[in-house]
């Protein structure tokens, strides 16, 4: 990703929801006006998963995976995974699982 993505990623984030939805809808305005379309993701490129990987790592590992889909709408979800983990006691290969169904889950609904 170029440094500018980056900027206008980090830019997109630190907005409010109303703002982030007007940000989109402008870049969806002027994509069209141009004549051009957004860039449509293919599939996931897996990275690995490691045999002793900590829940942490998993969640870094996922996000790299699929960097199409907004993990700020997905922070309740994946803190609640990890507190089932951290404070509940939940075994971290457990957690990992649910983590990988729910990510490629979310990246089965964008497709649609």
């Amino acid at each position: 990703m170029k440094r500018d993505e980056k900027d206008l990623l980090n830019l997109f984030r630190v907005l409010p929801p109303e703002q982030q939805d007007t940000l989109f809808s402008f870049a969806e305005f002027l994509a069209t006006r141009s004549g051009e379309t957004p860039r449509e993701w293919g599939e996931p490129e897996p990275i690995p998963r490691p045999a002793e990987e900590k829940v942490v790592h998993a969640i870094k590992r996922l996000r790299a995976t699929y960097p199409m889909l907004d993990h700020s709408k997905m922070l309740y979800e994946v803190s609640e995974c990890m507190t089932q983990h951290v404070v509940m006691g939940k075994p971290a290969g457990e957690v990992i699982d649910e983590l990988e169904i729910m990510f490629r889950s979310r990246y089965e609904g964008l497709k649609k």
